[in-house]
């Protein structure tokens, strides 16, 4: 029998996690929560049919353990993948300013004819990022060593 993973067991090990369905893509949502990156850290491959991102992601995983160790809370730097790209559209997000700083609110799956649909990434803002996709596969990797959150405050997440 094998047992799903807690939200708990990241602890301080380097998350590298995919989803294929909806319910893996809430999870991955959940944890890029708040994150947040220049405009110029996002790139089209459209050969490659992929879109990625690097964020600089809250640590949602680590904050009890932070808590208890009465230490500051912590980001990292993430690569956000999209695969299957077909195209990209966006709504709010000056594509012309890469100092533009941008923060991910959510990532959320709209299905479409078979395993066909779109990714949208919602930015803080009122901002979007839409990729339709020929199927659902995206992945969250951290790519760096944790470091302090520069404010020290975790953001507020919705429980």
């Amino acid at each position: 029998m094998t047992q799903d993973a807690r939200f708990e067991d990241g602890g301080d090990r380097p998350l590298n996690l995919g989803a294929l369905d909806g319910e893996d893509l809430q999870v991955l949502s959940s944890l890029t929560q708040d994150a947040v990156f220049p405009a110029s850290e996002m790139q089209w491959l459209p050969k490659e049919r992929r879109f990625a991102v690097l964020l600089n992601r809250f640590r949602w995983e680590d904050m009890k353990a932070a808590e208890l160790r009465k230490r500051t809370v912590e980001r990292v730097q993430s690569l956000l993948v999209i695969d299957n790209v077909l195209s990209v559209a966006s709504q709010g997000v000056a594509r012309g300013d890469a100092d533009t700083i941008l923060s991910l609110l959510s990532i959320a799956f709209e299905p479409g004819e078979d395993a066909e649909g779109a990714v949208i990434l919602t930015l803080a803002g009122d901002g979007a990022i839409r990729l339709r996709v020929e199927a659902l596969e995206v992945s969250v990797k951290d790519v760096t060593r944790p470091y302090m959150a520069v404010s020290r405050n975790a953001p507020e997440h919705p429980e």
